[in-house]
């Protein structure tokens, strides 16, 4: 006689095996109706499993995370089943959930064209009418792989052939079509209501460029409608502020296929980087930071000491020289380190922080790569603290200001944070590992910031805190991270002196704010949708001539503005006045002067801002103030030169 206790504490007697479905029932028809699944003991199970024995039961509906996770889910193998319908030569392959939706690789002759998206889509809404049960069936491995191998399904079967031939599979029937899995899944299709195919795309099999290419199917889904139409306005508002599009328009970078994954900045984006990198320079000055610079090729027997050739040489770039063998830097650290090295260090000299705006290269795969914010050559904004344990906490809790005086400079203030602790394999005594996740705890905790705890989540040589930013279109981006590492300065014999006399092994704290210059750029190009804030503006300014007669009083004006340190240009071009300001309003210009004979007579400037507003006739020192005061406003510093 199981006792089922439910999230509100109540306990209910049953006198005989019950499943989530009966235990819904017997709370009432709502709850029964919406029910999707069950959380018994902390473990997601289908609504129809038998529950035998005492249980902690929640029952999971769509307005759970778990429960969308569920509806996604089944949403992939409802591709499946129309797919199936529609094409039944293709082999069906695997079909996981993913942020938003979900996606099945399908192996199929011919490509999937936009009218076969259509009618998959088409068909997927005439099952999901149908209300059809999903019926579970549990088997054996070697049951499975015969069910699968009779329909000659042969990416099932060799998913089936590394699972032991005992080991229990779910198998689940959407009427005539089986498809397998740990699951849950929904148990009737009305469970699924809002969705959308969104694209096709090639995808190796197995992620492996040595097997076949198959074709993945991407979609959304929901719980509501409302939730759907919502989420497709944010994609469709993400592709106008797609920062390639709008890179292309500002003429800001471009890249190339003789340079895959590598940026060519052009002028303006390179000011953009200049001028965010001279922040960041600034803030680092203030905080007690040396900036530093290493080499870009270190031979391998580094890599080796540190870790990371065991762990990473497949993504690194390498070159031999002289029968000596280099990798470019995939990371900073190994190289911090070796700076740390020179000279004997006394605690006295700790906490020591080096940063770097170091240039990196991985070696990603060419299909990852995009735009900005997946490339091959980056460069992160990149420090490494040398501290003592007992410095570790009030290193961690001035990161976490400058973190946020940061992100407040972009107008970036929902920021998430998540702290991770101790993975199973790692290295280092549980006694550092307490002391070190203490020490994160309680910088936290002294900050009275909301957090996300992640257990096991940490690096395998210390704990960490990530920080994400959520831009205008509540978009999440993990840039910052401070992680505390006991495991590199042992393995390169990294020491200072402590009061005692004693050699002993700092602790390595590795931090960034914007994580890479690369990736932040994209996403303030994004965030801005490229109207960039007055300090950060490519160009802050551009004078324009009424007539030719104005052209060398607007000279005169960007002279005077240039020398005093502000991105100030001229358009002298012979076009009408109206024309000018327009095609330099969508340029996304802060800050337009406009000079005619009657600005030259009064020696005032007309200024219009880049939304339309006009501002009047002012002096130039008055505009002056104006900009100054704008730059003031949103940075740090006035940060206008280059």
């Amino acid at each position: 006689m199981p006792v089922i206790t439910l999230p509100d504490g109540n306990r209910k007697n049953f006198n005989k095996s019950i499943t989530v479905k009966e235990i819904a029932e017997s709370i009432g028809p709502g709850l029964a109706k919406a029910a999707i699944a069950g959380k018994v003991n902390g473990k997601l199970i289908d609504i129809c499993i038998p529950i035998t024995s005492d249980a902690d039961v929640i029952i999971i509906t769509a307005k759970d995370k778990e429960g969308i996770d569920i509806i996604r889910h089944s949403f992939a193998h409802l591709i499946g089943h129309s797919v199936k319908q529609l094409y039944p030569t293709a082999k069906m392959a695997i079909g996981p959930v993913i942020e938003n939706g979900f996606y099945y690789d399908i192996h199929h002759k011919t490509p999937f064209t936009t009218e076969d998206i259509n009618r998959i889509e088409q068909r997927m809404q005439e099952l999901i009418e149908l209300d059809y049960d999903v019926i579970v069936e549990v088997v054996t491995a070697k049951e499975a792989k015969k069910a699968f191998a009779q329909i000659n399904e042969k990416y099932k079967v060799e998913i089936i052939n590394n699972i032991p031939e005992n080991e229990e599979i779910k198998l689940y029937h959407h009427q005539e079509y089986t498809d397998m899995c740990r699951g849950p899944h929904v148990p009737n299709t009305r469970h699924l209501r809002s969705f959308k195919l969104m694209k096709v795309s090639g995808a190796y099999w197995r992620g492996d460029s040595k097997n076949e290419m198959l074709q993945r199917i991407y979609g959304t889904a929901w719980a509501t409608s409302k939730e759907l139409k919502a989420y497709l306005n944010q994609i469709e508002e993400a592709e106008k502020r797609d920062h390639r599009k709008i890179a292309k328009e500002l003429n800001l970078f471009h890249s190339q296929e003789e340079a895959p994954g590598m940026i060519f900045w052009h002028p303006k984006g390179w000011s953009i980087y200049q001028v965010l990198e001279n922040y960041i320079r600034d803030i680092l000055n203030d905080n007690g930071y040396n900036e530093i610079k290493t080499p870009q090729a270190v031979d391998r027997t580094l890599w080796e000491k540190s870790g990371h050739w065991e762990k990473f040489k497949e993504d690194m770039f390498t070159t031999i020289s002289e029968n000596r063998e280099y990798a470019i830097k995939p990371m900073n650290c190994p190289c911090h380190v070796q700076v740390f090295n020179q000279g004997l260090k006394s605690y006295k000299d700790l906490p020591l922080r080096l940063a770097e705006f170091g240039s990196c290269h991985r070696n990603e795969p060419s299909g990852s790569l995009h735009g900005l914010m997946r490339v091959r050559n980056f460069v992160q904004d990149d420090a490494h603290i040398f501290c003592m344990e007992s410095q570790i906490q009030s290193e961690v809790s001035n990161f976490i200001d400058l973190v946020f005086e940061v992100y407040k400079a972009f107008g970036f203030d929902k920021i998430q944070i998540k702290l991770s602790t101790r993975p199973e394999k790692r290295v280092g005594t549980d006694e550092i590992w307490d002391k070190a996740e203490q020490a994160l705890l309680e910088a936290l905790q002294a900050k009275n910031l909301q957090w996300e705890l992640l257990p096991g989540e940490g690096a395998f040589y210390g704990p960490k805190i990530e920080f994400s930013l959520k831009d205008c279109l509540n978009r999440v981006w993990q840039c910052g991270t401070i992680q505390v590492d006991f495991s590199m300065p042992q393995r390169l014999n990294a020491t200072y002196v402590d009061e005692d006399n004693q050699r002993k092994h700092p602790v390595m704290l590795h931090r960034a704010i914007l994580g890479s210059f690369e990736r932040f750029i994209g996403i303030l190009i994004e965030h801005y949708e490229g109207r960039f804030p007055s300090w950060l503006s490519p160009i802050q300014v551009v004078i324009l001539a009424i007539t030719d007669r104005n052209n060398s009083t607007c000279d005169e004006i960007c002279s005077k503005l240039r020398g005093k340190g502000y991105r100030a240009e001229v358009d002298t071009r012979n076009e009408k006045i109206g024309l000018k300001i327009r095609e330099n309003t969508l340029q996304r210009i802060p800050y337009l002067i406009i000079i005619g004979d009657k600005e030259e007579k009064e020696e005032k400037v007309s200024v219009r801002t880049r939304e339309g507003k006009d501002l009047g006739n002012m002096s130039l020192e008055d505009f002056i103030d104006l900009i100054n005061r704008s730059i003031l406003l949103k940075g740090r510093k006035a940060h206008h030169g280059k």
